[in-house]
């Protein structure tokens, strides 16, 4: 037993702790990458998008990886936004309005979008108005995103940002070492709180954007069987 467990006999209970919310966080990181790829697989077979698939990096930090997601959700941003500037250019004024009418019946909505996009691409698939008024018309870009995005800022600029994504296959010494260096009892619960504040309000945000997407991609599956 180390000297620091003798002197603190809870640090053996909050390492744990510590390596279990890491992988947590680890857990959810993943299931993003997933969700951001399915939204972006859909955005570029129906809406002539070429958003590129992105991969967690094993060898690189949180922060990193973090980073990797937002640059994808801003790209995913900018496309959407594209895409309610062509719906605003090609309809007109009474038409476009009709888009964010929460009182106009939504098969109208996907037919109005459906033939701005048969415009815009030249041929559209029949799921297209479907989908772009699902994005343009719901808080998944304006809400769900943003939020997402601004916590995985938070988390990369914190001190687990600078944490490699493969530290769990090191053994447990070498985690508590690249995780902590030499931190004593307080700081090992100060750092147990922090992945504990983050991972609680991270796990919220992305099971909503997950939501969001998985409620897109299943009109898309609806449409397709």
């Amino acid at each position: 037993m180390a000297l620091s467990d003798l002197l603190y006999p809870e640090n053996p209970k909050r390492r744990q702790e510590l390596i279990h919310l890491h992988q947590e966080l680890l857990d959810c990181m993943s299931m993003n990458f997933h969700a951001t790829n399915e939204l972006a697989g859909v955005l570029n077979a129906h809406l002539g998008c070429t958003i590129t698939h992105i991969k967690m990096r094993e060898s690189s930090t949180v922060k990193e990886n973090c980073d990797i997601i937002i640059r994808a959700m801003r790209e995913i941003q900018r496309q959407v936004q594209k895409i309610d500037s062509d719906m605003k250019e090609k309809l007109e004024p009474v038409l476009y309005q009709k888009l964010y009418d929460i009182k106009e019946p939504e098969l109208e909505k996907i037919a109005i979008a459906h033939k701005v996009f048969s415009v815009v691409l030249g041929e559209a698939t029949s799921t297209a108005g479907m989908v772009a008024i699902k994005l343009i018309s719901s808080n998944l870009i304006t809400l769900t995103v943003c939020k997402l995005v601004s916590l995985l800022a938070q988390i990369g600029a914190s001190v687990l940002g600078g944490i490699s994504i493969t530290i769990l296959g090191l053994g447990i010494e070498m985690i508590l070492h690249a995780i902590l260096g030499a931190m004593e009892r307080n700081q090992l619960l100060a750092a147990v709180r922090s992945y504990e504040e983050h991972l609680a309000e991270f796990k919220e945000a992305s099971e909503k954007y997950q939501r969001a997407i998985h409620e897109v991609t299943s009109l898309v599956r609806h449409q397709v069987e």
